[in-house]
């Protein structure tokens, strides 16, 4: 039965399910059988299993052909009027019947999406925290790394010393300290390939002044080096506050799909042109519409010197930061691609997107193909009860559905989740889409990417202070330092360590299969005050 099912479900991109059960209950069922919940009648659409029947084996040509006749009358005679009526409609067809019942984001067949407010009725507990307030001070954006600009704060205006070494067994590590005077103090930042490891220390506890393998021992115990260098490099706070602070960004991009009624496929949905009022609506209350054309702000990818990503987009300022919209309908549509390569190549290379809906068509999980695209947030104009004919176009209730290892972000949902204020539903969206980035990154695509991208990073780091260091100091250096793309290596005038890290920063992979993960670091020291990981 699975084996039947799973040959089945290798058609759901085209959204005809063949011969599935179960819907007649929901649509055709008893009147008098007790009812079902939306959310769980529509998993039973789902999941309910195929009366397709199994293929007859062919038999051998010796035998009579009144004899297979014979046996196809018995399999189909009695109970072909009973297949007849087994045989359903198409998705579509079924899910129009069912009208405005449905919520607005279904998950796949295939399961691997978390969705809030939950489909199912028994669980109370919301995936983004919604059992929580819902004012607008709960509305926080959630830092990627809270301690990436330690280094910046407390190391960069003060008197202090970098150092570098290689472990055999750790790898690159660049250590950083600075003596507080004023606290009578110590506090060290030791870099390694898997994390960062932030401690502070009072002199006192020292009888002499620790060397730079004490200190480094004391935030990590599996540093087995016996030396580390002293960096002489007068520009290293440049490349290692670069380095620190690499994950921290102030701009954002996401996308923002327009989904009609009757819309279920990717295709469908990445070929819309018109725009409703609604829609241009929706889109003022996520920013302004700005030409393209010489635009001077963060641009997310959109060409603004050539038009070749269409003329205009949807930008805002948002707490600080800049977002820019790669909207549906502002790309560029390319007359018989039904795939639309012009417009996937922004909105599928985005991490979270919007998904604004027009009717009453749910959005399936996994409709829009891409490795990147994490997280989906929906969005619905309603009109409640309390709203007359001449009201100011209506309410709009919230959905979100993300990959199953995202872990959980605020804000959190409303109960119901419906806005009416759209001031209100702004913050919150744009909120949401932020800690929703920074949430994708800690699934486990990301994370191996991210992990792989920190190696190459410190060993160029380290390669280039150690280098440059050797020049200050008047000894030979090395023809070459280390790149950080691939393991390609480049000139010592390339530019330097800065340039290779905006180059490895703009290097984003689309295959993750190869990426590998790398070994854990020794365990830390836990018996020392103040000391953090990151």
């Amino acid at each position: 039965m699975e084996g039947r099912n799973e040959k089945l479900f290798s058609r759901k991109r085209s959204f005809t399910f063949g011969a599935y059960g179960g819907i007649d209950k929901f649509i055709t069922g008893n009147e008098s059988s007790c009812a079902e919940s939306v959310g769980h009648s529509i998993l039973d659409i789902l999941d309910s299993p195929s009366s397709e029947a199994k293929p007859l084996t062919s038999a051998p040509s010796s035998q009579k052909v009144t004899e297979l006749f014979a046996i196809i009358e018995k399999l189909q005679g009695s109970r072909l009027d009973e297949q007849r009526c087994e045989f359903p409609p198409p998705l579509r067809t079924r899910l129009l019947k069912i009208g405005d019942g449905l919520p607005l984001i279904l998950p796949p067949k295939s399961g691997g999406y978390w969705i809030d407010p939950p489909l199912d009725r028994h669980v109370e507990t919301s995936p983004t925290l919604s059992q929580g307030g819902f004012g607008l001070e709960s509305y926080d954006i959630m830092e990627r790394d809270s301690e990436a600009k330690a280094y910046q704060e407390f190391f960069r205006h003060r008197y202090h010393h970098s150092f570098t070494a290689c472990d055999p067994s750790l790898g690159p590590l660049v250590l950083s300290v600075c003596l507080e005077e004023e606290e009578n103090r110590l506090r060290v930042i030791l870099r390694m390939k898997e994390c960062s490891i932030n401690g502070t220390f009072s002199v006192s506890l020292f009888q002499q002044f620790p060397t730079a393998v004490e200190l480094a021992k004391m935030l990590c115990s599996s540093v087995s080096v016996s030396f580390f260098e002293a960096v002489s490099y007068l520009k290293a706070p440049e490349a290692i506050m670069a380095f620190d602070e690499h994950r921290v960004s102030q701009n954002f991009k996401f996308g923002v799909l327009y989904q009609r009624e009757g819309q279920l496929t990717e295709e469908d949905i990445l070929s819309n042109n018109e725009e409703s009022e609604e829609f241009l609506e929706f889109l003022s209350i996520l920013g302004q519409t700005v030409k393209l054309q010489g635009f001077t702000g963060f641009r997310g990818g959109l060409d603004v010197s050539h038009g070749q990503t269409g003329n205009e987009a949807v930008f805002t300022s948002f707490h600080g930061r800049e977002i820019m919209f790669h909207v549906v309908t502002k790309l560029p549509f390319t007359e018989g691609d039904t795939q639309q390569l012009q417009r996937k190549r922004h909105i599928g290379n985005d991490i979270v997107a919007l998904v604004y809906q027009e009717g009453h068509t749910p959005f399936i999980s996994d409709v829009i193909r891409s490795h990147f695209l994490h997280c989906f947030i929906a969005v619905r104009r309603i009109k409640r009860e309390n709203e007359g004919e001449g009201g100011d176009g209506g309410s709009f209730q919230v959905s979100i559905t993300a990959r199953e290892d995202v872990p959980p972000f605020g804000p959190p949902l409303p109960t119901p989740p419906i806005f009416t204020e759209g001031s209100v539903l702004r913050e919150f969206l744009l909120t949401k889409l932020i800690n929703a980035e920074i949430s994708c990154y800690k699934a486990e695509k990301f994370s191996r990417l991210e992990s792989r991208t920190r190696s190459s990073l410190l060993e160029a780091l380290r390669s280039e202070l150690s280098s440059r260091s050797q020049c200050m100091l008047g000894e030979p250096t090395l023809p070459s330092i280390p790149l950080t793309e691939g393991g390609r290596s480049g000139p010592e005038g390339g530019g330097g360590f800065i340039e290779n890290f905006k180059r490895a920063i703009r290097v984003r992979s689309h295959s993750f299969d190869t990426l590998g993960v790398p070994k854990k670091a020794g365990g830390v020291a836990g018996q020392r005050p103040k000391v953090s990981k990151y």
